[in-house]
């Protein structure tokens, strides 16, 4: 009980300032900059998402919160319509700051062509360079090699409009 009221507390104490101060102005123009300028070196499309704390609806399961993390995630994966694209190759990189947890989501166009294996060690690279203080780079890093998967996989034709299907922007909640 006692642990529950704190992951309950956390959950309210990081709200949408905390995910500003994570992600300032100039770095969201930075971010939305750089997945700009990789969304014109393939079809694919990436959303990066950062979530302060979850929903009282999330917190209230009564499951390990590795697998609530990754519901939330899926679900935002679905919101902000990642999975719409026409060749099904989008990727959501979601970070949820009160519990630390990074979740990457692939469209199955996409998914189906990366073992499982490389997108945990992404992972574990970012969360490395976010312990070291490295919000940027981790981030940056994120954005490249998801980046690199989709330049290999679903390249942009030289003479493909370039049609960029959802927002560059990061979505911070």
């Amino acid at each position: 009980m006692l642990q529950h009221l704190q992951r309950l507390f956390k959950h309210r104490w990081f709200d949408e300032s905390a995910a500003q101060r994570a992600l300032p102005p100039e770095l969201l123009g930075r971010l939305t900059q750089r997945v700009a300028a990789s969304e014109r070196r393939h079809s694919g499309e990436i959303r990066l998402c950062v979530e302060a704390g979850l929903p009282w609806s999330y917190l209230r399961r009564n499951a390990p919160m590795p697998q609530v993390v990754r519901a939330r995630a899926v679900m935002m994966f679905s919101k902000l319509r990642v999975w719409d694209t026409a060749q099904n190759n989008g990727v959501l990189i979601y970070l949820l700051l009160a519990e630390h947890a990074i979740e990457l989501v692939a469209d199955r166009g996409l998914n189906d062509k990366v073992p499982p294996a490389q997108w945990q060690a992404m992972v574990d690279r970012m969360r490395e360079a976010f312990r070291a203080g490295q919000f940027e780079d981790g981030l940056t890093q994120a954005l490249e090699e998801v980046s690199a998967l989709l330049v290999r996989h679903f390249p942009l034709a030289p003479d493909a409009p370039d049609a960029n299907e959802l927002p560059d922007a990061p979505h911070v909640m």
